[in-house]
C-alpha cells in the first residue's frame, strides 16, 4: 500500500460517506449484484463491501473472506460483519491457492497497490475459471464542464474535511493524487480480456467487471 491506513481507520467510514454524499453505498450495492459462492474481498478495509455482500438475496449461500494490510481496518470490519472470515494479507501476495473463489471484489483499493499489475494478477489467480472479478474505483470525470468543479472539490475541499474531521490532511490530499495517477477507462480495460466498464454518477466512479475465461 502507498499509505498507512491504520492512521485513519477510526474516521474512515465517516469520511467516505461524507465525501461521496453517501453514494459509495449505492456504488457497492450495484457492484455486488449477481455474485455467489465463495467471494474474496481484497483490500476490504473496514468491511463495507463485505457488509453489502451479506445484504444481497444470495447472502445465505455466500462464503465471504476479506483481506487487508491494516490491522485497525480489519478490527472494525470484524465488528461490523463478524460472520465473514478475515485475513491480514498483502493483495500482491494473496495467501490462497489458485482458483479458490467464485468471485473477487475490490472497492476503492486497487489504486493503492504498489504494483498494480501484480495485485491484479493475484486476484485473477485465485479466481476460478468462469468466475467474476468486480472492481470499483474513483476516477476524474470525462466531462470538461464537470472537471473544474471536481478538481476544486477533491483537491481543496476534501483535504480540508480530512483535516477538520479526521485530523489528517495528508491522507486526504493523497486520495485525489492517487485517483489522478490511476489508469481509467480503456487504459485499465487493456489490462484484461473479456472485461467491461460502467460509469457511475457522471463517471466519478467506475465499475469494472472482468470475467475469467474458461480454459479450452
Amino acid at each position: 500500500m502507498a499509505y498507512d491506513f491504520d492512521e485513519i481507520a477510526r474516521d474512515y467510514d465517516r469520511m467516505n460517506h461524507l465525501m461521496t454524499a453517501g453514494l459509495d453505498r449505492c456504488w457497492r450495492k450495484r457492484a455486488v449484484q449477481g455474485l455467489h459462492g465463495k467471494v474474496l474481498d481484497v483490500a476490504c478495509g473496514t468491511g463495507d463491501m463485505v457488509v453489502e455482500l451479506l445484504r444481497t438475496r444470495h447472502a445465505a449461500s455466500l462464503q465471504v473472506t476479506g483481506v487487508d494490510l491494516s490491522e485497525e481496518m480489519l478490527a472494525i470490519a470484524k465488528r461490523k460483519a463478524p460472520q465473514a472470515e478475515y485475513r491480514l494479507a498483502d493483495a500482491e501476495h494473496l495467501p490462497f491457492g489458485d482458483a479458490s473463489f467464485d468471485a473477487v471484489t475490490c472497492a476503492f483499493g486497487v489504486r493503492n497497490f504498489v504494483h498494480l499489475e501484480q495485485g491484479l494478477s493475484e486476484m485473477l489467480r485465485v479466481l476460478k475459471p468462469g468466475g467474476r472479478m468486480v472492481i470499483l474505483e474513483l476516477a476524474t470525470p470525462d466531462s470538461p464542464l464537470l472537471r473544474p468543479f471536481y478538481n476544486l472539490y477533491t483537491k481543496h475541499i476534501i483535504p480540508w474535511l480530512g483535516s477538520r474531521i479526521a485530523g489528517n490532511r495528508e491522507a486526504y490530499t493523497y486520495l485525489p493524487e492517487s485517483v489522478e495517477r490511476f489508469p481509467k477507462g480503456d487504459a485499465f480495460l487493456r489490462l484484461f480480456s473479456n472485461s467491461c466498464e460502467h460509469k457511475l454518477t457522471f463517471g466519478v466512479c467506475r465499475l469494472y467487471i472482468i470475467n475469467k475465461e474458461v480454459a479450452g
